[in-house]
């Protein structure tokens, strides 16, 4: 009788769930699916009405096959970074793999024209694309801003995304649509609401799992301010701020059908969150290093100079470590100081004057300016003022010269998710000392051809011990180092990003 009256109890509960399900989650789900098809029929109706200059035309009356418009999602496509470069690369590549693609690019650069646009592509990465690129210019861009939000950055830029990314799906719609500044948010967006084959190259993770680690383990850090590190409260309502965004994260990410990541560290935490193994590729991104292949590698002895001018040249010997970098937190300037200065303390005081630390970066605005006064009065008070040289927005040809005699090239950034600027180093001759982690370590600074590239280390003890084995290394041990770095990287040339690039995005076209 017990069992026949729980079967009686679980066929009833059964029932009722299924009633429940009916009654509430069939409505919910049937609502949603209309809502959706509206937002599709709206967003084709609208996107068929503007900007009317966008109907490309096929190339010629004998090519039967439309022409497939890719739209990039790229609102700083003017910006001249390394991001850039992988937009204008991408680009090239498939004009010059297919007939029938138009590409179109969506920019909030609103204040410039489309051909500077293209002219400055032309003139910063040597860059001339063979087809003509039409542009959306977007008037929402401050809502993907850091600045607008100076609390909850994360969600309101992710929800700033999904803002900026409405304008351009209602603006012109295409049948490919790639993102490649890593608004995750944007995917599902136009695959689900425009229909189009949707796919991604992303440069970081918007949060990783190192973040969630470091918050959890309450370290104070650029992006984790010591208010909240020293609080247990805060500390856990951020770590669960952080999971939930986490979660919503990888669902968004989860929507692209092809990934592109640049490198192995990116990989791993983009596989963690966003679970597409099959659809994510490494794709290392574009490095013009032709320039600095050309200088030559400085391995000779400090002071060989000689002549009449002996005193001269030899102020223009000193040994030079050369740091490569915009002045932003996570750079870890203050970390380049202060190793300088232990290694310094390991040299007699006659000796100090030989060695220079050189600082090679950008200053965007104000903030970066103040962070340089902060480093000159760390410098003044480490008393190492005298060797540390500020070279703020330098010319191309004066960072090839700073390059061109340095001995080391200094990387400090904790988890650099690439580091472009440790491969110019590389290419440019000097022994690379990087920090060990992120894409420096996984993927730059390894053993090639069963030789070293290069040195790593990760706080100020080891970043001194490696600056004292560098110095101390015979030109021949330099000479080994130097020649087998410049080989290794030709892995990040533009032909090797092309090919990825083509073959990772070959299948968004086969279902258009």
């Amino acid at each position: 009788m017990v069992h026949s009256f729980v079967n009686y109890q679980v066929i009833s509960l059964s029932i009722t769930a299924s009633v429940w399900a009916i009654k509430v989650l069939f409505p919910c789900t049937l609502v949603l699916g209309m809502i959706v098809l509206f937002l599709r029929w709206y967003v084709r109706k609208r996107s068929k009405n503007a900007l009317p200059h966008l109907r490309f035309v096929p190339r010629t009356r004998q090519d039967k096959l439309r022409p497939v418009v890719v739209g990039f999602f790229h609102p700083y496509c003017n910006a001249g970074g390394g991001g850039e470069r992988v937009l204008w690369t991408g680009i090239r590549a498939l004009q010059n793999r297919y007939k029938f693609v138009r590409c179109v690019v969506y920019t909030g650069d609103s204040c410039v024209s489309g051909d500077e646009i293209l002219r400055k592509a032309r003139q910063r990465f040597n860059i001339s694309l063979p087809e003509p690129v039409e542009f959306v210019f977007l008037k929402r861009r401050r809502w993907v801003e850091a600045s607008t939000y100076p609390y909850f950055t994360l969600l309101g830029q992710s929800i700033g995304s999904v803002l900026l990314g409405w304008e351009a799906l209602t603006s012109y719609l295409p049948d490919v649509f790639v993102d490649t500044m890593g608004y995750a948010f944007t995917l599902p967006l136009f695959r689900y609401l425009g229909g189009c084959q949707v796919g991604c190259y992303v440069h970081y993770p918007t949060i990783s799992t190192d973040m969630l680690t470091r918050v959890g383990s309450k370290k104070t850090s650029y992006n984790n301010a010591s208010l909240i590190s020293n609080s247990q409260i805060l500390s856990t309502m951020k770590l669960v701020y952080y999971y939930l965004f986490a979660i919503t994260y990888g669902l968004a990410g989860s929507c692209a059908q092809v990934v592109m990541v640049n490198s192995t560290w990116t990989y791993k935490h983009i596989l963690s969150l966003w679970k597409r193994k099959e659809q994510t590729s490494i794709v290392y991104p574009p490095c013009d290093t032709n320039a600095f292949i050309e200088l030559p590698i400085n391995i000779g002895k400090v002071g060989e100079s000689g002549g009449d001018n002996e005193k001269e040249d030899n102020a223009d010997c000193i040994h030079s470590i050369v740091s490569v970098g915009q002045f932003r937190p996570e750079k870890d300037h203050p970390l380049q100081l202060r190793s300088f200065h232990q290694f310094l303390k390991r040299k007699m005081a006659k000796d100090r004057h030989k060695y220079k630390l050189i600082l090679v970066g950008s200053c965007r605005n104000k903030e970066d300016q103040d962070r340089v006064k902060s480093l000159r009065q760390l410098a003044f008070d480490l008393e190492i003022e005298s060797c540390v040289e500020f070279a703020l927005n330098v010319s191309f040809e004066q960072l090839k010269k700073n390059l061109a005699k340095a001995t080391i090239g200094l990387h400090t950034m904790w988890n650099e998710h690439f580091g472009i600027g440790v491969v110019e180093c590389m290419a440019s001759g000097c022994i690379v000392l990087a920090h060990d982690s992120g894409g420096p370590k996984m993927d730059i600074v390894v053993e090639w051809d069963g030789n070293p590239t290069g040195f790593l280390a990760n706080d100020e003890k080891s970043y001194a011990a490696a600056m004292e084995t560098i110095f101390s290394l015979s030109p021949e041990e330099k000479s080994v180092i130097c020649h087998n770095a410049r080989q290794s990287v030709t892995r990040f040339s533009e032909t090797a990003f092309e090919n990825g690039f083509l073959q990772c995005t070959e299948p968004l076209f086969i279902s258009v």
